[in-house]
């Protein structure tokens, strides 16, 4: 490719940023980098009515956490700023003046119930109504209206919008990097709102003249913007402008049934749909980061849902995917979010890592749940139960005990390794624990002599001690916790069962 690879992510600041949009910035940040190229970050607010407060710092937040940071944008600097569209009004006015004088686009002064009654009298007629040549010469507008009419109308400041006049006469060729060659009859197309009467320009104009003068060569975007490609082709033609290259992702599933991923899947099936939590008057969203996803594991899951390198692969850093990445590869037909599948990728990327990288994320744990950190215990526990967790909060869950003593005593449990005897033996074994070395490998053998000396099962000591220290009959050797909870607090643990159940 002779010129420079630039790409933009351009999310509109209405909300929480779905994992859909994440994947998008994603695919792009993969191909600008594969192509040693430029990733923007363009805030897309020109409908003021649906602008979110705290929406913006949440997508940069965002980025930044799954690592995609921008090269260029909102909040990263860069020369062709600036990146945020409510900033840019001046700049589309002098375009939209351009397109006027060329004739290629006009003004339409019909107010919203003109247009709703035009609405209704083609539905009367099993017709649907499109505001273009077929409509245009019986509307309000300066090309059914005389320019002196149309002058009149202006200088008595009448509310209007600008439309783009589409030569119905065309055939609109499409080149989709995913897609393919289409072809569109611009009949069949209505002449788009370009600039609306509150002086700022539609969504169809602005990403037009920003792409251009931001010199974006490819735009990677998600299928519902296809219907848009054959307008914006037409667009930059009558600029007279070289068009980017366009590539239509595909939907993002649910998990089950039809349609695209939505928040009210996440909320149904209890998942994140947002990469981290968004706090609403409704309440709390969940996020990917709060609930304990390590960031790489939702970049890996993210890119193989649409894309694929071809082979058995799945687990990818992030230079092995913007290495393999290409547009080629990426599927036509939506791709079904699995809620398993990306527990998966976490449970993956958790083994892969050591107990001292984990140590971090695991004392952030601790802390939330207000337990003092013990760097040697926590690098213990980490290891000793990591194998079981899907998430750094698991190890938490599965080892509290080693950081709260049992308060109480699994009922069932109890009633199954607490016996009248129990008492009896228990206090036996703390008289052998106090001659004793505190290792694992000692406390095994002090555990296999006494059973022996007293001539009773291994469960008969066994089942209370594990009781005792953990409070219910689950977790690793005995041995191991007695070692890791060292003599004092095994001993104590011990003492208190006998004083509750004996």
């Amino acid at each position: 490719m002779a010129k420079e690879v630039r790409v933009r992510f351009a999310p509109s600041p209405t909300g929480a940023l779905h994992i859909g949009g994440v994947r998008t910035a994603l695919y792009n940040y993969l191909f600008a980098k594969h192509h040693n190229g430029k990733f923007l970050l363009r805030i897309e607010d020109t409908d003021q009515t649906r602008f979110v407060e705290g929406a913006e710092q949440y997508i940069i937040d965002s980025l930044k956490w799954l690592g995609l940071t921008p090269d260029e944008g909102v909040g990263f600097g860069g020369e062709l700023g600036p990146y945020k569209q409510s900033e840019r009004k001046e700049i589309y006015k002098g375009y939209i003046e351009e397109l006027l004088a060329n004739g290629k686009a006009y003004y339409a002064f019909d107010t919203a119930e003109e247009l709703d009654e035009a609405r209704a009298k083609a539905e009367e007629n099993k017709e649907t109504f499109i505001y273009n040549w077929s409509t245009r010469g019986a509307l309000k507008n300066s090309l059914s209206l005389s320019e002196e009419e149309t002058k009149a109308l202006l200088d008595a400041e009448t509310p209007y919008v600008v439309r783009f006049k589409i030569d119905d006469t065309r055939t609109v060729l499409l080149d989709d990097l995913i897609r393919g060659k289409i072809s569109i009859d611009a009949s069949t197309l209505d002449d788009k709102v370009l600039f609306k009467s509150d002086g700022m320009p539609t969504y169809h104009m602005a990403n037009i003249v920003d792409d251009h003068l931001m010199e974006i060569t490819h735009v990677i975007r998600g299928e519902e913007w296809l219907p848009s490609m054959a307008l914006h082709e037409l667009l930059y033609d009558a600029f007279g402008w070289e068009a980017p290259r366009f590539a239509h992702l595909p939907l993002i599933l649910k998990p089950e049934g039809k349609g695209k991923l939505s928040k009210r899947d996440g909320d149904k099936h209890g998942f994140p749909v947002f990469p981290m939590e968004w706090k609403t008057e409704e309440g709390v969203a969940k996020g990917y980061k709060e609930e304990g996803y390590f960031p790489d594991a939702v970049i890996n899951m993210l890119a193989l849902l649409g894309w694929s390198s071809g082979t058995d692969k799945e687990i990818y850093t992030m230079d092995e995917l913007i290495q393999e990445f290409s547009l080629e590869k990426v599927s036509k037909s939506g791709a079904r979010f699995s809620p398993d599948k990306a527990t998966w990728f976490n449970n993956q990327y958790l083994q892969q890592k050591s107990a001292e990288e984990l140590l971090p994320a695991f004392e952030e744990v601790l802390a939330v749940n207000g337990v003092e950190a013990n760097s040697t215990l926590n690098i213990q526990v980490i290891e000793l139960l990591k194998e079981r967790a899907d998430f750094v909060k698991d190890i938490y869950t599965q080892g509290e005990f080693f950081y709260i003593a049992p308060s109480s005593y699994d009922e069932k449990a109890a009633k199954k390794a607490f016996k009248e005897d129990s008492t009896e033996i228990l206090t036996k074994f703390i008289e052998v624990l106090n001659g004793v070395e505190f290792d694992a490998e000692t406390l095994h053998q002090a555990m296999a002599d006494f059973v022996t000396a007293q001539e009773i099962g291994f469960g008969k000591i066994g089942m209370p001690l594990r009781l005792s220290l953990v409070g219910a009959l689950q977790g690793p050797d005995v041995p191991v916790i007695m070692a890791m909870l060292g003599k004092d607090e095994t001993i104590a643990r011990i003492n208190k069962i006998i004083e509750t159940l004996g």
